[in-house]
């Protein structure tokens, strides 16, 4: 395993984390998004996992309040209870379930209760945008983390992010940061924080998480043919899911990458390629191969989402990122008349696009700030709604 600071820290993290969002669930051996709370976590699964990934070195495990309905939390506090000396747990604090300055330390006791310790290494304000950023700071959040690190309950304070640049950096400079977290791979360099953001915090020598290094999983299955032809033309052989971590880890200003692995197999497979991951490490070749795929992605893919479920559960039973995974694989993959048909015979009547009443609960949660309600109707335009076959 490689190592690297973690920013202006004294803590050396494994360059690649383990995510806790998208853990093996129960009859779904390949993951859901992890906010379904009535699907528990395969934790028999999930054990192997954890186990792999502290027998190769990982050391940085990467939690939240709501991922998998609450349950992430809890599962890693057992799993990690053992090793927690030798192990740094970081979880979020859920803007979400704010309203009062005395609701951060009843949140902040019930996690520490969850994830059985007396301390957090690395805390994070869970997906900061312009809104939340206000709320939090007014309400006292800032002081609130002062407090935490005097009083050695947490190691590091630090925020994830989903906004524009501008709306990063305002946040950067309000506060001695430690750690930030963002989403970046090779399709989403110029999104949100994106390349502009990792270098603005690198250069504060503050440590930077990286989430959605796959982009929850796009960027490696169900590959394009045309995509699929770069990756094969190369002179080295490496599998998708290779090149897109190997892109990330290219970085030198990247902490660590959080891996959303669902399966022991893709865990295993991104601790291989950890090998090879040094910073610079990619041809001049290679970074090019890069750009070509991104153009070749970005003239296909219709909807931004990256399936991470924040919109959900949908108030009308909508289901909001199987509809556009629907929608971008008719445009990206062969075979669109099997899009048409599963949308129309065999996904169920109130989980379809049209199931949607324009209530607007979906709308504020969304990281990649898709416009739902107008996207939901381009599905259902597309696919309509064609009679049951027998």
């Amino acid at each position: 395993m490689r190592y690297r600071k973690l920013g202006k820290t004294d803590l050396d993290v494994s360059i690649l984390g383990f995510g806790g969002m998208r853990l093996p669930m129960v009859g779904n051996p390949g993951g859901l998004a992890g906010f379904d709370p009535k699907i528990p976590i395969d934790e028999e699964h999930a054990d192997r996992m954890v186990g792999h990934a502290l027998d190769q070195g990982v050391n940085y495990f990467d939690t939240a309040y709501g991922y998998h309905g609450g349950q992430s939390e809890r599962y890693l506090g057992r799993v990690l209870r053992p090793v927690r000396t030798k192990v740094m747990i970081a979880t979020k604090l859920p803007v979400w379930n704010i309203e009062r300055r005395e609701d951060f330390e009843k949140v902040f006791r019930e996690q520490l209760g969850k994830l059985q310790t007396d301390y957090v290494d690395v805390y994070l304000i869970h997906s900061l945008n312009r809104p939340f950023w206000d709320k939090m700071r007014d309400l006292g959040v800032l002081e609130f983390l002062d407090g935490l690190k005097a009083e050695g309950r947490i190691r590091a304070a630090g925020f994830s992010f989903h906004d524009e640049i501008k709306v990063f950096r305002s946040i950067i400079d309000a506060y001695d940061w430690d750690v930030c977290q963002i989403q970046y791979n090779f399709y989403d360099r110029a999104y949100q924080a994106g390349e502009e953001g990792l270098a603005y915090a690198a250069a504060r020598n503050i440590g930077v998480v990286v989430m959605e290094p796959l982009r929850g999983g796009q960027l490696v299955h169900r590959i394009p043919a045309r995509v699929q032809a770069l990756w094969d033309e190369a002179p080295v052989r490496r599998t998708p899911a290779e090149w897109a971590m190997r892109w990330v880890w290219n970085h030198p200003g990247v902490s660590t990458v959080l891996t959303g692995s669902s399966t022991l197999e893709q865990l295993q497979e991104h601790t291989r390629t950890v090998r090879d991951a040094a910073p610079g490490s990619l041809t001049e070749e290679e970074l090019a191969r890069f750009d070509r795929a991104r153009a070749l992605y970005r003239e296909m893919v219709k909807v931004d989402c990256t399936g991470c479920a924040y919109c959900m559960p949908c108030p009308n039973g909508v289901d909001i990122p199987h509809n556009f995974q629907l929608y971008n694989d008719y445009f990206m993959f062969p075979g669109r008349e099997f899009c048409s048909f599963f949308y129309g015979n065999l996904m169920p009547d109130q989980e379809r696009a049209s199931g949607c009443v324009e209530c607007g609960d979906c709308m504020d949660k969304c990281p990649q700030h898709i416009d739902i309600i107008r996207e939901l109707k381009e599905v259902h335009g597309l696919f309509g709604a064609p009679p049951k076959q027998d």
